[in-house]
């Protein structure tokens, strides 16, 4: 009779070359995805099924929030009701001025001939929750492909810039805040029109760089953007200069600034309509096209040359 050891003493692969493959697989799978994105049609695929249940594991704390929110006193609302009232009254006037300066900027604009800057328009989104990345500052808000949201569109509150929106689901939309060490925005200086580049730092804070040591930068300087980028409105409040480091043995001094906006804090934002792509006049048109026609000719040219010498 043929013995069969029990089941208990069968061995499969060695825990170690599983470990290996596993590793492997798990190597290859980030490379490919991080270089050709070949996953986004999948992870798209795979939120439109788990969205749902992000819904009902959200449910708890909206409920819990809603109810909170349910039992403020009156008394209460009715002092926020107060205070409102008097800073509404407060700003009337500021208001009021901004329009008339608003409107004769564009009297003049139009007077002197030149373009009048793009209006900035978008839509109201809710911030559902922060991303699981510990080491990155993310954000996931409540609107995505259905709502004609696309990567690039930067973000705002009722302060200043907030972040961009950087991937996008059916459903909702992730946004990279300005404190991320991958993101940059081209900035200026309003005091003195100086233009750089600020950069997160990943602690809530950033960095202006590239200026020089003996720039004309002050502590408490207000950033905003340049729109030199051609993504972000110029204009809009970035940050606040709160620490300078000079040093004559470096070239360019360690500039550390505030965010003006509420970016680590949970609300309400607007996603900003892209921008609209900048129109040549007509001649210069024509002598790029005619630049791009002769650069992409050149080569047949050279090879007609080459045939005729054989």
């Amino acid at each position: 009779m043929d013995y069969q050891p029990p089941p208990f003493f069968k061995r499969g692969p060695a825990p170690l070359a599983l470990l290996s493959l596993y590793a492997a697989l798990s190597i290859s799978l980030l490379v490919v995805d991080a270089r050709y994105h070949t996953l986004d049609l999948l992870r798209q695929a795979v939120s439109m099924f788990t969205h749902p249940l992000q819904q009902v594991a959200h449910a708890p704390a909206q409920a819990a929030s809603s109810a909170g929110e349910f039992f403020i006193s009156a008394g209460r609302l009715q002092e926020e009701n107060a205070q409102m009232k008097h800073a509404q009254l407060e700003a009337s006037v500021t208001l009021l001025r901004t329009q008339q300066l608003e409107t004769e900027n564009q009297r003049l604009r139009r007077l002197l001939n030149v373009k009048e800057r793009q209006q900035a328009s978008g839509q109201v989104t809710q911030i559902l929750y922060a991303a699981r990345d510990p080491f990155a500052r993310r954000i996931v808000v409540d609107k995505g492909q259905q709502d004609k949201i696309v990567a690039g569109q930067p973000v705002v509150d009722d302060a200043g810039i907030v972040g961009q929106v950087t991937r996008v689901f059916p459903f909702v939309s992730e946004v990279t805040l300005i404190t991320d060490k991958d993101q940059a925005i081209p900035v200026q200086i309003v005091r003195n029109g100086l233009r750089s580049v600020v950069f997160g730092l990943g602690n809530g804070q950033l960095e202006l760089r590239f200026m020089p040591a003996n720039a004309d930068v002050q502590n408490g300087d207000m950033l905003v953007t340049s729109g030199l980028d051609g993504i972000f409105l110029p204009g809009f409040p970035v940050a606040k200069v709160i620490h300078i480091e000079r040093d004559t043995s470096y070239s360019f001094a360690r500039i550390y600034c505030l965010p003006v906006a509420g970016v680590e804090s949970f609300g309400e934002v607007m996603v900003l309509e892209p921008r609209n792509p900048i129109a040549l006049p007509s001649e210069l048109a024509s002598e790029t096209a005619s630049e791009s026609a002769t650069v992409a000719d050149k080569p047949a040219r050279t090879k007609k040359k080459r045939m005729k010498k054989d």
